[in-house]
C-alpha cells in the first residue's frame, strides 16, 4: 500500500469520543473524551495507560468492532467512516486474547485470513509469514497442539497477511516467558525496520522504554502525555541516592531538600531528592553534615515507570 498523500501520519486521531449506552438508564460511561494524537509513519509508538484508562477501546474503533461516538479517525490517510475499507486493510491487529479454530492448522489459519482479505492466491506469502515467525515446522500440526508461545507469533503472522503499513500489538507479551517476549520484540523490531508501522500497548514500562520512538499516555479517557521517549523519560524531575553507612541508623537524616528518606536495609538509606532543586553532592553533604559517615554510593536516574507512576497517579 502506497504512502498516504500530503505526508500523511499512520494514524490520525482528532478530538475521539466514546460514550457506551447505559445498562439501565442514565448517560453511560465516557470511555473516551475528546482524545487527539497523531501516530508517525516508521516509528514503534507506545500507547501507555493504566487498566480501564481507555486504550484497548481506542484500539477496538481502530480496528473496527467498537464504534466511535464523535471525532475523526484516519488509518494511512483513510478516513474509517468514509473509506472503511481501505482504513480496514492498512492495519493488522494482534489483540491480548489466543483465538485460534484448534482444527485448523497455521498455514490455513493464514490461507483463510488472506482469503477474508481479498489477497489473490498468487500474492498471499504465507509460507514467508510462517518462516518470519519461525512457525515452518509447524505448518500442518493443529493449532490445538501449538505452545502459548506460537500462538502469540501466528497471531502476528495472521495480522500480516494482507502486508498492512500499521500493525496494533495489544498486549503482546502478556503472560509469557522471557524468551519469547524477546523473540516477540525481535520480529517486531525487524518489521518495524522494513518499513512497518508499529502500535504497542504494554504493562512492561521497561520494554517501552526500550523499543519506543514515541509514546503517549492515556488516563480516564484523556491524553494527559505525547513525546518522544527520551522526552518523556526526562519528565521526571525526582532522582534517587542510596548510601551505605559506617554504622548503623540510631535516628534517619533530615533536610529541607529530602523529598523522603528510607531505610532499605542495615546500614541502607535511600534518599529521594528534586533534582531541579538540588544536587547529589547537597544530599551527601546534609548526610555527614548529621554526623553520619558514608561508605558507598550508588544513583538511579528516574526512568519511565516513574514518569508514568506521577502522570497517572493524578486525579481524574
Amino acid at each position: 500500500m502506497s504512502l498516504p498523500t500530503n505526508g500523511a501520519a499512520a494514524i490520525s486521531i482528532r478530538n475521539l469520543v466514546k460514550r457506551y449506552a447505559p445498562a439501565g438508564g442514565g448517560e453511560g460511561k465516557l470511555a473516551l473524551k475528546g482524545v487527539s494524537l497523531d501516530v508517525p509513519q516508521g516509528q514503534i509508538f507506545g500507547l501507555l495507560g493504566p487498566n480501564g484508562a481507555g486504550k484497548s477501546t481506542l484500539i477496538n474503533i481502530l480496528a473496527g468492532m467498537v464504534n466511535k461516538s464523535a471525532g475523526e479517525v484516519s488509518i494511512w490517510g483513510f478516513d474509517i467512516d468514509r473509506d472503511r475499507r481501505n482504513a480496514s486493510r492498512a492495519i493488522g491487529i494482534v489483540p491480548q486474547e489466543i483465538v485460534f479454530d484448534p482444527f485448523f492448522t497455521p498455514y490455513e489459519v493464514l490461507e483463510n485470513q488472506a482469503g477474508l482479505y481479498g489477497v489473490p492466491k498468487d500474492e498471499r506469502q504465507t509460507d514467508a509469514l510462517l518462516a518470519a515467525v519461525h512457525l515452518s515446522d509447524k505448518a500442518r500440526a493443529y493449532a490445538r497442539t501449538l505452545s502459548g508461545g506460537m500462538k502469540r507469533r501466528l497471531l502476528v503472522a495472521k495480522a500480516m497477511v494482507h502486508s498492512p503499513p500499521v500493525l496494533v500489538l495489544d498486549e503482546p507479551t502478556a503472560g509469557v516467558d522471557v524468551e519469547l517476549r524477546r523473540q516477540l520484540w525481535e520480529l517486531v523490531k525487524r518489521m518495524n525496520d522494513e518499513g512497518v508501522t508499529v502500535v504497542l500497548t504494554t504493562h512492561y514500562l521497561e520494554e517501552a522504554e526500550a523499543l519506543c520512538d514515541r509514546i503517549a499516555i492515556i488516563n480516564h479517557g484523556e491524553l494527559i502525555a505525547n513525546k518522544p521517549t527520551r522526552e518523556m523519560v526526562d519528565m521526571a524531575r525526582e532522582k534517587i541516592v542510596v548510601l551505605t553507612l559506617a554504622s548503623d541508623v540510631a535516628e534517619m537524616p533530615s533536610h529541607p531538600a529530602f523529598v523522603k528518606c528510607l531505610s532499605i536495609g542495615d546500614r541502607q538509606i535511600e534518599i529521594t531528592y528534586d533534582k531541579d532543586k538540588t544536587n547529589a553532592g547537597e544530599i551527601l553533604g546534609a548526610v555527614q553534615a548529621q554526623g553520619m559517615t558514608i561508605v558507598d554510593v550508588t544513583t538511579r536516574e528516574a526512568d519511565l515507570e516513574d514518569v508514568f507512576v506521577h502522570l497517572t497517579s493524578q486525579p481524574a
